[in-house]
C-alpha cells in the first residue's frame, strides 16, 4: 500500500542543482502521489518548466501532438523574443538539429540518419569496444586511484563514436578535450559562457570534416551522413553537422553516465556487484536495470505546449516548457515492483531510458552494447573495486536533462 506523502511546493526546487541530482527520487514520488504535473525551476538557461512525473504522462507526453519540440511553433511571438536561444551565424547547425524540429523535418532527417547509423554498424563495433575497455584498464590497473569517470566512462565511449564519425587520429586528442570541455559547461551562467569560443572551435572543425568527406567519401559515419539519399533527398551541410552534434551527445553521453552511475549503484549494492562479476549471463538484464535505476537521461528532451493543455486539473499555458521526467517515470510503482530495489534481473522492464516515439535515441543500441562490456570488463578486471572516498563527498552535473557523476575516485585494488 503506497504510503501518503504531504503536499510539497515544488515551485522553488532547482531540478539542476548538484545537491538535488544527488538523489531526487523522493522528490519525484512525493510529486507523482501529489503534484504528477507541477512547476520547477529549471536552472538559469531555463527558467521555470512544467514536469511530468508519472509514467504513463511522461510516456504520452514522448507520443503527444498537442505538444512541439520547436519553440517558435508553439510559443507567441512575446514569449518567443523572452526565449532563451540558440545564435544564428555559425551557431546555426544547431537550430536544426533532429531533436528541435517536428514532422515533417524530423520525418526527413531521421530517415536519413536511419539509413547510415545502421544496427550492423554498431555490432561490428563489438570487438573494438572490448579491446578498447581493455587497453583502457590496462593504464588504470597501474594506478593505485583513479577517476572512473575521466579515465574509464569518458573516453570509452568518446572514443568509439569518433571512430565511427570518423574523426582523423591526428586531431582526436584535441577533438576530445573540446567535447569534454562542452559536456562540463554546467547548465547556465559563467561557465557556460567560456564554452562558446571552444563550441566555435568545434563546429568549424565539423564543418571542415563534411567538406572533405563530401568530396572524397570514406568507410565512417560522416561520410555516410553526407553521401545519405532517399528518393533524390539528402542532408545539407548544415543538418549533417547538426546530426554529428547529435550523434556526439547520443553515441556518448548516456554511456558515460550509465558507467559512471552504474558503477556507484553496484558499489552501494554490494550483492548486486557480485552477481554481474560472478554471472555473464545477468548482463543484458543488469544493463537494462541499471538505466532504469540511475537515470543517466534524468528527463526527456524539451517539449512546449502549442495551446493551453489540461492535464489532472492543472493548466499548461501555450508556449511553456514541459519536461516528461523519465527518471520518475522508471521509479512509478505503477509500473514496476519495488521501483526502489535495484534488481538486475529484473523483467520484464518496460524503462523510458532511451524515450518513446518517433524521439527514440537513435544511439540506444551502441549505448547498451557500450554500457554491458564496459560494466562487465571493469567487474572482470577489478573485482575489488571500491570508493575511494566517502559517498557525501561525490558531486554530481548541473544539468536538467542528465543525471551524471562530476568524477568518481574508486580503488581498483586486486586489479588484474
Amino acid at each position: 500500500m503506497t504510503q501518503d506523502l504531504p503536499r510539497i511546493d515544488p515551485s522553488g526546487v532547482d531540478i539542476t542543482a548538484s545537491t538535488f541530482k544527488a538523489d531526487p527520487f523522493p522528490f519525484y514520488a512525493q510529486l507523482r502521489q501529489t503534484a504528477p504535473v507541477a512547476q520547477v525551476n529549471a536552472g538559469k538557461r531555463m527558467g521555470s518548466a512544467w514536469i511530468l512525473t508519472r509514467y504513463d504522462d511522461v510516456t504520452a507526453l514522448l507520443r503527444d501532438d498537442r505538444f512541439a519540440k520547436n519553440p517558435a511553433d508553439a510559443m507567441t511571438r512575446a514569449q518567443y523574443r523572452r526565449a532563451p536561444k540558440i545564435p544564428g551565424g555559425p551557431f546555426k547547425p544547431l537550430q536544426t538539429g533532429l531533436l528541435s524540429v517536428d514532422p515533417p523535418d524530423h520525418t526527413r532527417l531521421r530517415r536519413l540518419v536511419s539509413s547510415a547509423f545502421t544496427p550492423r554498424m554498431i555490432e561490428e563495433l563489438r570487438e573494438d569496444v572490448q579491446v578498447l575497455a581493455d587497453q583502457l584498464l590496462d593504464a588504470a590497473l597501474r594506478k593505485d586511484t583513479i577517476d572512473l569517470i575521466a579515465d574509464y566512462a569518458t573516453p570509452l565511449p568518446l572514443i568509439v563514436i569518433g571512430r565511427m564519425l570518423g574523426v582523423p587520429e591526428s586531431d582526436a586528442t584535441r577533438f576530445h578535450r573540446w567535447w569534454q570541455t562542452f559536456v562540463t559547461a554546467g547548465d547556465g551562467g559563467s561557465s557556460a559562457l567560456r564554452v562558446v569560443p571552444t563550441l566555435l572551435r568545434m563546429l568549424r572543425f565539423m564543418r571542415r570534416l563534411v567538406k572533405e568527406r563530401t568530396r572524397s567519401p570514406k568507410d565512417d559515419l560522416v561520410s555516410a551522413l553526407a553521401v545519405a539519399h532517399q528518393d533524390g533527398d539528402r542532408l545539407s551541410e548544415d543538418e549533417v553537422v547538426a546530426m554529428i552534434f547529435l550523434l556526439l551527445s547520443a553515441g556518448h553521453e548516456t554511456t558515460v553516465n550509465l558507467l559512471g552511475s552504474g558503477t556507484l549503484a553496484l558499489l552501494q549494492h554490494p550483492e548486486q556487484l557480485a552477481l554481474l562479476r560472478d554471472d555473464p549471463s545477468v548482463g543484458t538484464t543488469a544493463v537494462e536495470e541499471l538505466l532504469r535505476f540511475v537515470a543517466p537521461v534524468e528527463t526527456a528532451t524539451e517539449r512546449y505546449a502549442l495551446g493551453d493543455v489540461t492535464l489532472h486539473d492543472v493548466t499548461i499555458p501555450r508556449g511553456e516548457l514541459v519536461l516528461g521526467v523519465i527518471a520518475s517515470a522508471n521509479r512509478d510503482p505503477a509500473h514496476f515492483t519495488d521501483p526502489d530495489t535495484l534488481d538486475l534481473r529484473r523483467s520484464p522492464n518496460p524503462h523510458l531510458a532511451f524515450g518513446k516515439g518517433i524521439h527514440y535515441c537513435v544511439g540506444a543500441p551502441l549505448a547498451r552494447m557500450e554500457g554491458a562490456i564496459g560494466l562487465q570488463t571493469l567487474l572482470r578486471r577489478a573485482p575489488e573495486i571500491r570508493l575511494a572516498v566517502p559517498p557525501e563527498q561525490l558531486r554530481w552535473r548541473s544539468s536538467f536533462l542528465v543525471r551524471g557523476l562530476e568524477s568518481l575516485p574508486v580503488t581498483l585494488a586486486g586489479g588484474r
